[in-house]
């Protein structure tokens, strides 16, 4: 079931605070009790984050960092290494270093933990 409280809500309460243009007052609020009902603002459960701070749980799976299965095989995992890193190299518009090292450490704790020993 989807939250709808919150677009109501935000609707009610900006037609009350733009009374002289209560149309646009309903569409602001509107967008904004859309984004509290996905949990964008991190209240309520629903939505995406759980808190302002909360640790992204996929750092500690690198299997989620690039977006297999643990059963994978190489070449799947070759694969989406490969697409992942085109995507956010640094040296490309938009690629951002950060993401781009933890695709890369993923990367290597998959190869290290596949590693014949």
């Amino acid at each position: 079931m989807t939250r709808w409280y919150g677009k109501l809500l935000g609707v009610v309460i900006g037609v009350a605070l733009l009374r002289s243009r209560p149309l646009l007052g309903a569409v602001l609020g509107l967008l904004v009790g859309h984004a509290f009902d996905r949990g964008w603002f991190g209240l309520g459960s629903s939505g995406r984050r759980s808190g302002p701070a909360s640790p992204r749980p996929e750092r500690d799976d690198p299997y989620a960092v690039l977006g297999v299965a643990p059963n994978a095989s190489d070449a799947e995992i070759e694969q989406a290494y490969r697409r992942l890193i085109s995507r956010h190299h640094p040296d490309r518009a938009g690629g951002v270093e950060a993401r781009a090292r933890e695709i890369n450490r993923a990367y290597d704790r998959i190869q290290a933990l596949r590693k014949p020993k």
